[in-house]
């Protein structure tokens, strides 16, 4: 794969995922290298002659009014680094930390941050060796910055800290000898310039962006084989209705059902004159609501595309016009709340298939087995996995209690109004990784009512999905232990196995 370029076109939220998931090389454009040389030439110009810069001879926050003698400058930048690392909790998984070296990178790349070339090229290091800084995921309230997070990112950079080498634990001095690497040498402003930005919560958001698309695209799948197993109608997915209502990802969610609901079923033909006139919302509503969560997607989708190519440090180096300013581009508002409504659009794609996992139990709804059990009594077949995929539901519900609303001022009041981002990122994670459980769920259980309606056999496309599950997982013939078996589902969901080619 050729490697990906910083500095020239804007980065795409699929160059994130190749660098990450795929180790994608990275490098910096030429035209980035001029501006970079650029930018800290004229910041350091301009510390010489004497200006007052915030945080690059002024202390932090509320002691910026403390000016720091030139001899002690660089000593500044490591001791804001060593003193903002006060991250806790579990330390985040090496992809979620190579999207945040990638997104810092490229954001430094821009510009417009006078930093030196090598702080960048350190940053790619990093990514091209496989070194994740071990980097704690709470601490952070998303208004300066991702403060304690990226001091944590660069601490290991100086040579301290601690970090992952091709996934084994060691120091932050031990990962730069591995790779031949020196620790970085800071200069003026560099440490302020790596701590001050919203890569935490955008390196997070980006990766849960990629996979609630993956999901909602995968939820009409589901939903397509709970209808057949259901014998509902398709009806209600027919353009005409959606049409007149032109949302459109309702539009674009009818018409994937369309296509897998289309012709060549035998279990639709087989119930063509039943006499149900309508069937449950969590069927006959689908495209609506599997619809809104697409619009809202494409969204957040649009936040990000746009994040991820800003200026977010301060302040901020316009060497152009001779200006330096500061600013707030560090706040996370803009995330948080995207992140927030991430979270609710994909918790109500678990919201509806749980609904369906329900009506596929339910014998006074279906014509199959009562919780899909194989003589049942003796067995209790899915009836608990309707119960386990309520329970995450409803937690769910409570991860969707927006982060961006609450603010709790810090630093003497001088941050008084925070964005609480970093939590908002994290626990639209959790409903991503809820919500995928729930699904895996619900394609257990479709599968497992389709098997109970053989010998008719569905859609092409339903038969290529049904067929990948029993490569994995067998049907349910009397009770087992189903831990294992939506292990395995959520396996193929989370890694993306489930060919619908």
């Amino acid at each position: 794969m050729k490697p990906l370029e910083l500095g020239g076109t804007p980065l795409a939220l699929e160059e994130v995922s190749e660098v990450v998931f795929l180790k994608r090389k990275v490098l910096l454009s030429e035209n980035a290298i001029q501006k970079i040389k650029k930018s800290q030439a004229y910041l350091l110009s301009e510390v010489q002659s004497g200006k007052t810069i915030y945080g690059v001879n002024t202390g932090f926050g509320l002691l910026s009014n403390v000016k720091i003698e030139n001899h002690k400058i660089e000593e500044l930048q490591y001791r804001l680094i060593r003193s903002h690392a006060v991250g806790v909790g579990n330390y985040l998984e090496d992809k979620y930390v190579r999207a945040i070296l990638l997104l810092r990178a490229n954001a430094l790349a821009l510009g417009y941050s006078g930093v030196s070339l090598g702080l960048i090229e350190q940053l790619i290091a990093f990514l091209n060796h496989e070194i994740s800084p071990l980097i704690p995921e709470q601490g952070s309230v998303g208004a300066s910055g991702d403060l304690a997070p990226l001091a944590h990112l660069a601490l290991v950079l100086i040579g301290e800290g601690r970090a992952r080498v091709s996934g084994k634990e060691c120091t932050g001095a031990e990962a730069l000898r591995k790779a031949e690497l020196k620790p970085l040498k800071l200069g003026p402003k560099e440490g302020l310039a790596l701590v001050n930005g919203t890569q935490f919560m955008t390196g997070l958001g980006t990766l849960a962006l990629l996979d609630a698309e993956y999901l909602c695209n995968m939820a009409s799948y589901s939903g397509a084989m709970s209808v057949e197993a259901l014998r509902g109608s398709t009806g209600p997915f027919e353009s005409e209705i959606h049409e007149v209502r032109a949302h459109p990802g309702q539009v674009r969610a009818a018409k994937h059902l369309r296509t897998l609901l289309g012709s060549g079923s035998e279990i639709a033909k087989s119930h063509k004159t039943c006499t149900k006139v309508q069937d449950p919302y969590s069927l006959r509503c689908i495209p609506q609501v599997h619809g809104a969560s697409w619009d809202v997607l494409q969204y957040v989708r649009s936040i990000l595309e746009r994040e991820i190519n800003s200026v977010t440090d301060n302040p901020i180096v316009f060497s152009e016009k001779k200006k330096i300013l500061s600013g707030g581009n560090f706040h996370g508002q803009t995330i948080a709340m995207a992140m927030d409504f991430l979270a609710i659009a994909v918790a109500e794609i678990a919201s509806i298939s749980e609904q369906r996992i329900e009506k596929l139990m339910n014998p006074v709804i279906s014509e199959l087995p009562a919780f899909l059990a194989p003589e049942g009594g003796l067995n209790s077949g899915f009836m608990i996995v309707q119960v386990a995929a309520a329970s995450l539901v409803s937690e769910n519900k409570t991860l969707c209690h927006p982060a961006s609303v609450d603010s709790i001022p810090t630093s003497a009041d001088k941050e008084d109004h925070v964005s609480m981002g970093a939590w908002a990122a994290r626990k639209a994670l959790q409903v991503v990784t809820n919500s995928r459980r729930v699904l895996a769920m619900e394609f257990l259980s479709a599968a497992q009512g389709i098997d109970f309606l053989r010998p008719l056999r569905s859609t092409a496309e339903i038969e290529k999905i049904h067929a990948k599950i029993r490569s994995k997982i067998p049907k349910l013939e009397q009770d087992r232990s189903m831990h294992e078996d939506l292990l395995c589902m959520e396996d193929l969901l989370r890694e993306q196995k489930l060919d619908v080619g």
